[in-house]
């Protein structure tokens, strides 16, 4: 909401609640610093990069505590050092929480490190999965420092061979779509 601050943005869920306001800016600034952003809870949307308006929606979701959580590319604004300190966050609350999450990605690499279990979609339109493999890889993980493990570089390995294909296709879609548009 870009009349909001950061901070109100934050907690709007926990207004909506009924929380005191002290008690939900609290938890807020929490939050903020948990994604890294301590100390930017008085910046509107306009005054934050994309990236630190991804950690924003991030901590809005999260400090909520929600059953099951729904993340759609999260990190994909974030330079790969605040990427990685993102899913390492996200990963220890899922230890501590042991929320369901879904998780999309396009990032091969992320959907390993991150998932118990990776399903690969076809290329659209009419997408379906084509491939399920269960990510059976030690927790806790480190995102970066899993990444050389060679069970990883062995699934890493297994579902390219399956996503290889599809984009490919996805890719000749995109030049048949260009062609049609010139």
């Amino acid at each position: 909401m870009p009349w909001r601050s950061a901070l109100d943005n934050v907690t709007a869920g926990l207004s909506f609640q009924g929380l005191p306001k002290r008690d939900a800016d609290a938890r807020g600034e929490e939050w903020l610093k948990r994604v890294g952003l301590g100390g930017f809870g008085d910046r509107y949307p306009h005054q934050l990069s994309g990236g630190m308006r991804k950690r924003v929606a991030m901590a809005q979701t999260l400090i909520l505590d929600p059953d099951i959580i729904l993340m759609d590319e999260p990190f994909s604004a974030l330079d790969i050092q605040t990427r990685q300190l993102m899913e390492n966050e996200l990963l220890d609350l899922w230890a501590a929480k042991r929320k369901a999450v879904l998780f999309i990605t396009h990032d091969l690499d992320e959907a390993i490190s991150m998932s118990d279990r990776v399903v690969v979609l076809s290329a659209g339109p009419g997408t379906h999965p084509i491939g399920e493999f269960a990510i059976d890889l030690p927790r806790p993980r480190d995102v970066a420092e899993i990444r050389s493990h060679p069970r990883f570089v062995e699934l890493h390995a297994q579902i390219w061979d399956v996503l290889r294909e599809e984009v490919l296709k996805g890719y000749q879609q995109q030049l048949r779509q260009q062609d049609h548009v010139e």
